[in-house]
């Protein structure tokens, strides 16, 4: 009652008329300026404020009246980030915990700012307790410490000892956790290198990974473990050693099974999505197939994270021909309303994974006219071959695989005056493509291009025996970038091209 009291006091002083949050009642108001620019933000309307501006009150995004009102949508989201729901299914036990004791610890900052020590003292209590469990150093670190100036004020010694074993133990192991995060960031910085720039990193990387193992056998922290796996993950797979790919992540996973309280949704979805990356590396969609049938099991179906893994599924039955899969695979999640709710960049990665698949689909024996009529729904071969594929630069990748898909689709329809004009379309995309950034992608249209300068007549194609064994000579390595995809393997891509002459 003392601590409800004290509490009380503070609000009674200090109370505001009206918390603006996000709440049911507010979204619900359709008549509110507050709700139309929520919903066209969660309909990707806007690119800019201008955009905004203008849809909202005609003006220019100068203008007081969106300015105060952007002003005041922003207060009222992050209002709502105090209060957002932890108690959904899909919310591990521990990602629950760290958000409230995060929560929580900022609320012992404020009721020691107001001087209710008693309150601030009773709730450092309970948010350590729960950082105790789960291992967060920074909490623990963060608890003890007041707790420590508390019991020294109320000469308690005895409590004094304990907080302060406390903070000696977990400072080494924040310390620890600091420097695994460090050589975790080092890694991903190496990791978004083009593969030429590689060299003289790897090396470095041998030295991440011994010092993590040297971490983690020191502390007992899964900040630690988890960047000692995540590191070891990377290293192997930027040394296209994906059979250790896997046999990291099955330690990773092993860890989380024996550490129940430690898992992390992020965490064991990177170490899954790992293991489908190796799955398509090696072209092995047996495997393939059961993690992603895994792993689709676990994540909310229409997340990022599901997504992700049904399009590194949909490559692993492109890589692997087994392309009636794929097709089911694709429909699958394009079936789902939250489907067209993705964003633009993904969107057209799935537009491009639609016109192959339909392009292969039609070349697969047997009855299975029903998943032709399926795949086909939305897809309109006409208006793809009239399609303007002209995209902003940072999308050219994308552009070059929708017009490779119109020279398979006029080479296999004998349509040789719009493949001419395809391929030398490429050529102009492919101008303005780094051959370093985009090696394999630049050899291949290298190839294509002599197509057209034999008048597509297969005996005289010549001078390719250079760029395919510079194809040959640097595997597929696809890490998520655009400037990476292959919907099927370029050497395999080109050998087909020539069975079409």
């Amino acid at each position: 009652m003392k601590n409800l009291l004290e509490v009380s006091k503070i609000i009674s002083k200090k109370k505001i008329r009206k918390i603006e949050i996000f709440d049911g009642a507010t979204i619900d108001n359709k008549t509110s300026k507050f709700t139309e620019f929520y919903e066209a933000l969660m309909a990707d309307r806007f690119k800019n404020d201008r955009d905004a501006a203008s849809f909202l009150y005609k003006c220019s995004p100068t203008d007081d009246k969106y300015r105060q009102l952007k002003s005041r949508f922003r207060k009222r989201l992050m209002n709502t980030l105090f209060f957002i729901d932890q108690t959904q299914p899909s919310v591990t036990n521990y990602d629950r915990a760290h958000f409230s004791c995060h929560r929580d610890w900022t609320l012992v900052k404020i009721l020691m700012a107001n001087e209710a020590m008693s309150s601030a003292e009773e709730l450092a209590r309970q948010v350590l307790l729960v950082g105790l469990r789960f291992k967060f150093s920074d909490i623990i670190l963060n608890c003890s410490r007041v707790l420590r100036q508390f019991t020294a004020e109320a000469g308690d010694e005895k409590m004094f000892q304990e907080y302060d074993a406390y903070i000696k133990e977990y400072t080494d192991i924040f310390l620890a956790e600091v420097r695994s995060e460090e050589l975790h960031q080092r890694v991903l910085m190496a990791y978004a290198k083009p593969a030429e720039e590689l060299e003289g990193i790897l090396e470095e990387l041998q030295g991440y990974c011994d010092s993590l193992v040297s971490l983690s056998e020191m502390y007992d922290s899964p900040v630690v473990f988890y960047n000692m796996f995540l590191v070891w993950t990377y290293q192997y797979e930027l040394l296209s050693d994906y059979e250790n790919v896997l046999l990291i992540c099955s330690q990773a996973e092993q860890y989380i099974d024996q550490n129940p309280n430690y898992l992390q949704e992020d965490k064991l979805a990177t170490f899954q999505l790992k293991k489908m990356t190796a799955n398509l590396h090696l072209r092995d969609f047996k495997n393939g197939k059961i993690t992603a049938e895994r792993s689709l099991q676990i994540f909310e179906e229409g997340s990022t994270v599901w997504f992700n893994f049904m399009e590194y599924y949909l490559l692993t039955a492109l890589h692997t021909d087994n392309y009636i899969h794929g097709a089911a695979v694709f429909i699958r999640a394009r079936s789902l309303s939250k489907f067209k709710k993705l964003d633009a960049h993904t969107r057209e990665k799935w537009r491009i994974y639609e016109a192959y698949l339909n392009y292969f689909i039609e070349k697969q024996p047997g009855q299975i006219d029903a998943l032709k009529e399926q795949l086909g729904k939305t897809f309109r071969l006409s208006r793809f071959l009239k399609d303007d594929l002209m995209l902003p630069k940072e999308l050219r990748p994308i552009s070059i695989h929708l017009l490779i898909g119109q020279i398979l689709y006029h080479l296999d329809r004998k349509s040789l005056p719009e493949a001419a004009e395809a391929i030398d379309n490429l050529r102009v995309y492919g101008k303005s493509l780094n051959e370093h950034e985009n090696f394999r992608m630049f050899y291949f249209i290298k190839l294509v291009q002599q197509v057209l300068k034999a008048n597509f007549k297969l005996h005289e194609v010549s001078k390719t025996e250079k760029a395919y064994e510079l194809l040959v000579s640097h595997p597929f390595k696809y890490r998520g970038k655009l400037n990476e995809l292959e919907v099927i393997p370029y050497e395999k891509l080109w050998n087909h091209i020539l069975t079409k002459l």
